[in-house]
């Protein structure tokens, strides 16, 4: 895989099912080289597999597309002219799609009612004045919530997400705020008698400055309104059981400081619609929501549920009772994102599956048989030769059990290695070949002719509570132990040189890349810290979640957080360094990349900065295409001079 092969991984978004099951609509989104921008478009595919999917709309930047529950609509995101997204409606049995809103800000994704009358979503209300014009003529904003913007996005105080209901077959629909306020609400979800909303929303006395929010229904019009549950969690996704008497979501408990712990799995709870008890969770500490699907579905058998599992990312089915989830979709891949129907055939499951080999495909599970329905997800395998993924175990020095892969390159060796850290920390490296901790990158490396090493060392997703909150109380000096064992569980093979190495990761991987320097650096020749937090104290000062995330990451005592800080130890770094740095990162911001950068500048170390305008943290993965490419091709420069 080389670097300009990024236009071969598309990414498919969310599908929807038609109500009787027999159609799957996704978004595909691209990268295009020659545009330097990315395109999208819908697809729809029988899920019977008996003819070829379609190109339903031609974009260039359509996506989260719904059925509306009779069959005959779908509703989708589509920017307007020269604007943001706009909810379009498009007829199913012929028609062109029209616009069914006008927002200023654009859009959140549709939800139908169960009637198919009307659609509920959210959209941004800026104060007056604001987002209008030249940033530069607004009046100054005055802050007092720690929760005040967000990377990617920008300041949110200013602009609070609201949730609307519109008629979309009106002549000129005119849309219903159903909330108000300074208040941010979201995940909505309509009740099946089309009563109700449900969504979230942190509306208590202390929001904005911790990370406690709940459940809220209210009617359609807004009337009503009343808290489903009080405090202690941090929640997502409330979706209402098939009868509406009660609600499943995805959440994990609050901290005396009302934050979540940086390595609490996100479990499947429920609450009776009326209030009448207290949320219960139905699923133990081995089962955590997917960051990679973020999505549950009730439906008559029990609730959908995707989680991290070793590496893979499984759909089970909890009973809704509790107990045993059963395996639905299983195997060496992950299920990216899935929709269900209970069509008259049965129940029908399409599912965006990928594989270390495939950025991603269409699947359709009836009645037990599964069908591919795209082939979106093989075009780079079918164009390029990938290198297989072997995985191996190592062992910790406290004798705990480690998953860990190698991406060998072609040829005898001895080849020069890689180990690369992952993001989170409570994320998992598996079975895909795009995401966040996803095998792309280590194609390209291995593929220039390094082995790249790869692992899930405790504080991981995947193996359950114990194995995530091992390194609750020193992040640092509990994950290098473990990395070390994956590395040197590697390199005892034959082929891989222990002479040259280099280390590097992103964002946590950043983190202990420059940890790694500063308490192993012997070991490595070099490394690349990119979008990682070296100082603990500015970083929650400066982040758009920093209070939050650093003391769920190292805990309340800040004396303790220099103890931590890779830049305490700057002095003992000596292996040269790049540092990669997105400009308009806003969750680990550029603050924390200058400090490091001149620290080891005026102390003499190797060290390069590469800076990125106009990207936030995310920019490896849906940066500008050109400026992945440049990333790639600065990384395997400097490994080349060093290694």
């Amino acid at each position: 895989m080389l670097p300009t092969d990024i236009d071969l991984l598309p990414v498919l978004g969310l599908p929807t099912l038609s109500p009787d099951g027999r159609y799957a609509v996704v978004a595909v989104t691209r990268p295009d080289l020659k545009a330097d921008d990315y395109s999208s478009e819908l697809w729809l595919a029988e899920t019977s597999g008996d003819t070829p999917p379609r190109r339903l709309t031609q974009g260039p930047h359509d996506g989260a597309p719904a059925f509306s529950p009779d069959g005959n609509w779908l509703a989708f995101q589509r920017p307007g002219p020269g604007g943001p997204a706009q909810l379009h409606l498009l007829p199913l049995h012929g028609g062109e799609p029209r616009a069914v809103t006008d927002h200023p800000l654009g859009t959140g994704q549709p939800v139908w009612s169960p009637d198919s009358r009307r659609i509920a979503y959210t959209a941004r209300v800026p104060e007056a004045g604001r987002y209008q014009g030249a940033p530069r003529n607004e009046r100054p904003r005055r802050i007092t919530k720690l929760h005040h913007r967000m990377d990617g996005f920008g300041y949110t105080l200013d602009r609070p997400r609201h949730i609307f209901v519109t008629d979309p077959f009106a002549q000129d629909p005119a849309p219903t705020q159903v909330t108000s306020g300074n208040h941010d609400h979201g995940d909505v979800a309509w009740s099946p008698d089309g009563r109700l909303l449900a969504f979230i929303s942190a509306r208590h006395q202390t929001w904005g400055d911790d990370s406690r929010n709940d459940i809220w229904l209210c009617a359609p019009d807004g009337t009503g309104l009343r808290a489903l549950t009080d405090g202690g969690m941090y929640q997502f996704t409330p979706r209402f059981s098939p009868d509406g008497a009660g609600v499943y979501f995805v959440g994990a408990p609050l901290d005396a400081h009302n934050h979540p712990s940086a390595t609490s799995s996100y479990g499947l709870w429920t609450v009776p619609a009326d209030g009448s008890a207290r949320p219960r969770l139905l699923t133990d500490d081995s089962y955590h929501l997917s960051f990679a699907s973020q999505t549950i579905v009730p439906a008559a058998e029990g609730v959908y549920f995707a989680n991290d599992h070793r590496g893979e990312v499984n759909l089970v089915l909890v009973p809704h009772d509790g107990g045993t989830p059963q395996p639905v979709l299983t195997g060496a891949r992950q299920v990216n994102g899935y929709a269900v129907a209970a069509g008259p055939h049965g129940t029908t499951i399409a599912a965006v599956v990928s594989t270390a080999g495939s950025a991603g495909d269409l699947v359709a599970l009836r009645a037990g048989t599964e069908r591919t329905l795209t082939s979106f997800g093989r075009q780079l395998a079918e164009r390029a030769e990938l290198l297989p993924m072997q995985e191996f175990t190592a062992v910790a020095p406290d004798g705990y059990p480690l998953q860990g892969w190698v991406v060998r390159p072609a040829g005898q060796g001895p080849h020069p290695v890689l180990l690369q850290i992952k993001g989170g920390p409570f994320t998992q490296f598996g079975y895909t070949l795009t995401g966040p901790a996803a095998f792309d990158e280590a194609q390209v490396y291995a593929s220039a002719g390094y082995a790249v090493v790869l692992g899930n060392p405790r504080g991981c997703a995947g193996y359950g509570q114990a194995h995530g909150s091992y390194v609750n109380d020193d992040l640092p000096r509990r994950s290098a132990p473990d990395l070390l064992a994956l590395l040197d569980t590697a390199l005892e093979a034959p082929d891989l040189d222990a002479d040259r190495v280099g280390v590097m990761g992103g964002s946590f991987g950043g983190y202990m890349a420059a940890w790694m320097l500063a308490h192993h650096g012997k070991r490595f020749g070099a490394a690349i810290g990119e979008r990682g937090l070296y100082a603990i104290d500015s970083y929650a000062a400066c982040s758009d979640a920093g209070v939050a995330v650093a003391t769920a990451l190292y805990g309340p005592d800040r004396e303790r957080w220099a103890e931590m800080s890779p830049l305490t130890y700057v002095d003992q770094i000596e292996t040269p360094m790049m540092i990669i740095q997105s400009e308009e990162d806003g969750h680990c911001p550029p603050e924390q990349a200058q400090r490091m950068f001149v620290e080891l500048k005026t102390r003499g170390v190797p060290v390069e900065m590469l800076l990125f305008p106009g990207e936030g943290h995310d920019m490896s993965r849906s940066g500008l295409p050109s400026h992945r490419v440049a990333r790639f091709e600065a990384i395997l420069e400097w490994w080349g001079r060093h290694l």
